[in-house]
């Protein structure tokens, strides 16, 4: 029996690519112990016990992203938070970290413990936390291919699914046209009229809530039915007869099929459940980080199934101009979505395996 810890929190970009691996090691070896590490803050504590696993918080490195007098107490969190790692993975067999805050203070426990690390990073643009945990392991994985750096070194295993998309992925055969409308009927909306679905990540994105709710007009006067997943933390708007907005979407399989057009940011999760299911897909890339949500678009706008929109472009006036282009581009878009990233969880596990072994 094997003890493996995964650390990957904060948001769900993070954690779901995290839970899908750990369902497939656990299904291929039902004795292992699995833990995650988080903190009290994140989404963790709410999606890893529902999906049965345990879940130890860390003291939390908080890292403002502009420069402030806060960064004096990074030093003095950082020793912290590996403290409270160095405690929790004594005795583990391996370590599986997937980025993001709870990731950074891991690798550097695991490196001073001699424990084996594997690392996956799902950004097209590696972040910070795993470029530092790049310094410490050979064992990386990427979701897609890295031109630079010690990733660009990495297996290439795509993104690991949540088991909801990768099971409607897996359900969809060769019908795409019949289970997308089956979708739309199931979602509650006419198979006939065009939907458009909107989100800003599990949080949500108040500037594109803002445009969206804004023009709710134009969408009505057209005829285009738009669910807005606004995000839980965000007051829900009125809603009509043609626009839906709701706090989460717990059908987000259905909602990546049904939609003749998705709206949202270009986090590494969500290009690649659109990848998996979706139609065609307007792009607001965060503007704020390493740049990383422009990256991991471009293949998506390769393959003629996505454009980009900077957000400072993202206007009422630019919807109203350009919302008959997009969904004409999605009617010639493919029907079918893409298994590029089917196997991901697996690739990952194997990999884990191949690091015990060779341990």
């Amino acid at each position: 029996m094997a003890s493996i810890v995964f650390a990957g929190g904060g948001t769900a970009g993070h954690i779901e690519p995290a839970l899908a691996v750990a369902r497939v090691w656990k299904s291929q070896n039902p004795h292992d112990e699995i833990t995650f590490l988080g903190t009290t803050k994140g989404l963790e504590n709410t999606l890893i016990p529902a999906a049965g696993f345990t879940v130890s918080n860390i003291p939390k490195v908080r890292i403002s992203r502009t420069p402030s007098l806060t960064w004096a107490r990074i030093p003095f969190e950082l020793v912290a938070s590996v403290k409270a790692c160095h405690t929790l993975l004594k005795g583990a067999d391996l370590l599986i970290g997937f980025g993001g805050y709870v990731s950074a203070p891991a690798y550097i426990a695991a490196r001073i413990l001699g424990l084996p690390t594997i690392i996956h990073e799902a950004n097209a643009k590696p972040g910070w936390a795993n470029r530092l945990g790049a310094l410490f392991t050979p064992y990386l994985a990427v979701a897609h291919g890295v031109n630079t750096g010690a990733f660009s070194k990495a297996l290439i295993t795509g993104l690991p699914l949540r088991s909801d998309v990768a099971g409607a992925l897996k359900g969809a055969g060769a019908n795409w046209q019949s289970v997308r409308t089956q979708a739309k009927t199931r979602l509650g909306f006419d198979a006939a009229q065009p939907l458009v679905f909107v989100m800003g990540g599990s949080q949500g994105s108040v500037a594109i809530n803002k445009v969206i709710e804004q023009s709710v007009p134009i969408f009505s006067t057209k005829g285009i039915a738009v669910m807005h997943s606004v995000g839980r933390a965000n007051s829900l708007p009125p809603a009509t007869a043609l626009y839906r907005p709701v706090a989460y979407v717990d059908q987000m399989a259905d909602a990546y099929l049904a939609a003749d057009l998705i709206i949202a940011r270009s986090g590494a999760v969500t290009c690649a459940e659109f990848r998996a299911l979706g139609r065609y897909a307007l792009f607001v890339p965060l503007p704020i980080g390493n740049g990383e949500q422009f990256h991991n678009a471009r293949g998506l706008v390769a393959d003629g199934r996505a454009e980009v929109v900077d957000q400072k472009e993202f206007t009422l006036s630019y919807l109203e101009t350009h919302i008959d282009a997009l969904l004409k581009s999605s009617s010639s878009a493919p029907l079918e979505g893409s298994t590029l990233d089917a196997d991901a969880a697996q690739k990952i596990a194997a990999l884990g395996q191949h690091t015990l072994e060779s341990r």
